[in-house]
């Protein structure tokens, strides 16, 4: 059996030390999460004071799975059986959206991971929106997409406000963040203690949410900061010091329930209760262990701050919606799932509950789930 090359481990030595001490100077060079002690939220059932933890779930002190902005590095490093993905998939984008869309109407765009455009009652809306190369604090290591943006950015209608479910880089991206300031989005809703991370990129109206809190998009439309099962890091330092979740937009369309990161947890069947019928439901289906005995689901507690399909599509039952759409696959590799895994294992997890497949879609980027038909609109 061949053994390791020695010139090779040298250099990812050397390139790991740049790494950290890069990662060490990132508080001094840019915004930090959380709060200073006179600013901190009240205690509650998923705040201790200094850390946000998820309620029931994981450890009374917030501490779970130790996934964080060096997990990457450490599969970089150490190498392990995680699958080769294929090379980046050159699509064109899909066709530029409408301005708007009628009151009572709902379009949602899938551009890739956890970034969708939600046009609902002449508001629009977008969720953790990246279209950077890389998911890092860097801009030349990480992550890197495998799948391009389903649609350019310089094609988006005016956005009314951008919804950020929690500050792990593949979700809270600033370059993309500083793009779309620059061409004058100002609002964005966000869970407590990411404002300053928000207002450094150049988004001038934050609206920072605990859960359960609303606020009004427009007459018609509110929006309310939802639970989520996941934990947040940005830093070496800064695990839990700032909250995640996912969102409700209810309007004369119906409700629209976008989860950001999350567990599987009795949260799902609180929102449902909340806020039923939800017309539209987004849900991740990865990262996940294949080879796990849940249909996709997580293995022992590993991944407990994310959904395999089974789990999805159990959550989806638990919210009773109406339909829901596939997130964070395919794009950036997190874990130990193949390209086309989480797509298939979707397949046989409906089947096995007796649903059909349109209950639970798998979009293209650039591809749009419309309202008036309850069916996508290819390419």
């Amino acid at each position: 059996m061949k053994g390791p090359n020695p010139t090779r481990l040298i250099l990812k030595l050397l390139f790991l030390n740049i790494i950290i001490g890069s990662l060490l100077l990132l508080p001094a060079c840019g915004a930090r999460t959380g709060f200073s002690p006179e600013q901190a939220p009240p205690l509650s059932d998923h705040f201790d004071g200094q850390r946000f933890f998820n309620p029931g779930s994981l450890s009374p002190t917030g501490e779970g799975p130790k996934r964080g902005v060096l997990g990457w590095v450490w599969h970089w490093l150490a190498g392990n059986d995680w699958p080769d993905w294929p090379d980046i998939e050159e699509l064109p984008p899909g066709p530029p959206p409408p301005a708007r869309v009628a009151p009572g109407e709902l379009r949602i765009t899938y551009v890739g991971h956890s970034t969708f455009l939600i046009q609902m009652d002449g508001i629009n809306i977008l969720t953790d929106p990246i279209w950077s190369e890389r998911c890092s604090p860097f801009s030349w290591a990480g992550p890197q997409r495998f799948t391009r943006p389903g649609l350019r950015l310089e094609d988006l209608p005016a956005i009314d406000a951008v919804l950020l479910s929690h500050n792990h880089y593949d979700h809270l991206d600033q370059p993309t963040l500083a793009r779309l300031a620059q061409r004058g989005v100002t609002r964005s809703l966000v869970p407590l203690g990411n404002r300053e991370l928000v207002c450094e990129a150049g988004l001038t109206t934050v609206d920072e949410l605990d859960w359960w809190q609303s606020v009004r998009l427009s007459p018609h439309v509110t929006t309310t900061l939802v639970p989520s099962q996941h934990f947040s890091s940005r830093t070496l330092w800064d695990r839990n010091r700032a909250l995640w979740g996912g969102f409700v937009i209810s309007g004369p369309a119906g409700n629209v329930y976008f989860s950001g990161d999350s567990g599987y947890g009795p949260h799902f069947r609180e929102i449902a209760d909340r806020f039923a019928p939800i017309r539209a439901a987004i849900l991740p289906i990865a990262p996940f262990q294949p080879k796990s005995n849940n249909s996709g689901g997580t293995s022992g507690n590993r991944l407990r701050v994310h959904m395999g399909p089974g789990e999805a599509v159990q959550a989806h039952l638990d919210l009773k919606a109406k339909v829901s759409l596939a997130a964070h696959f395919q794009v950036f590799q997190l874990g130990p799932d193949g390209f086309d895994d989480c797509v298939q294992v979707l397949g046989e997890a409906l089947k096995e509950k007796n649903l059909n497949p349109v209950d639970f879609q798998a979009l293209k980027p650039g591809e749009t789930w419309n309202s008036v038909t309850n069916s996508k609109t290819n390419r």
